[in-house]
């Protein structure tokens, strides 16, 4: 059922389940991710929406982070992430949005996208860069989060070196205010390495971890899976 947003802007019912995708750093495959659980809940008959607060690219690439997440929810790249936030430069959305003389967004610029349709189950935002890429000129993904006050922050982790790290660092700048799930990217159950670094994070730490899309969308839409 939808819920009104807890800031009471009005912009829109809240889907059913709202949940952030953030990364423990830039190209861990957070885009990838999202549009594979976009696709897979599609799939099974769900209603998904994708929003991408702000972008920055080079010019040269042949699909942004919004067409990737368009495509995969069936809806326009503009309306994932609105025009007057696709920076053209490769750096941190306030960092581009200067180099290109532009006026850099604040948290409540990222967190005023596009309405979400009425009756979506699931809603998607995905970050930029890391948990503590710059995101605006006053907030980093903390401050996002807190904006947006999710159902459940995704933390997409590569799977090798350096993950146990960046899983730890991360959950530490995020806080307690939310639940976080863990997904390791990239996952090869053939590399010890990998293997060793789920162990740790699930028997060590404690933390729920997923390797597997379909097993992630089950976590990202539990009440999918009792329709």
């Amino acid at each position: 059922m939808s819920r009104p947003r807890p800031d009471g802007r009005g912009d829109g019912p809240r889907p059913g389940r709202l949940v952030v995708v953030a990364g423990t750093g830039t190209e861990v495959g957070k885009t990838w991710v999202t549009a594979a659980v976009a696709r897979h809940l599609v799939e099974r008959g769900r209603r998904v929406a994708a929003r991408k607060p702000a972008q920055s690219f080079a010019p040269d690439e042949a699909a942004t982070d919004a067409d990737v997440l368009a495509a995969a929810t069936g809806a326009d790249p503009h309306q994932v992430c609105p025009p007057a936030q696709w920076y053209e430069v490769p750096m941190a959305p306030p960092m581009a949005a200067d180099a290109l003389g532009r006026t850099p967004p604040t948290v409540t610029d990222l967190t005023a996208f596009a309405p979400w349709p009425t009756g979506i189950d699931v809603g998607l935002v995905e970050t930029a860069g890391g948990v503590r890429s710059p995101q605006a000129v006053d907030g980093d993904v903390p401050e996002v989060v807190a904006a947006l006050d999710p159902d459940l922050v995704l933390l997409v982790a590569d799977a090798g070196l350096g993950t146990i790290n960046g899983v730890r660092l991360s959950l530490a700048a995020l806080g307690d205010g939310v639940p976080v799930h863990v997904h390791l990217n990239r996952f090869d159950p053939d590399e010890d390495l990998h293997r060793r670094n789920r162990a740790w994070l699930v028997d060590g730490d404690g933390l729920p971890v997923s390797v597997a899309i379909a097993d992630l969308a089950t976590v990202v839409d539990p009440a999918g899976q009792e329709r």
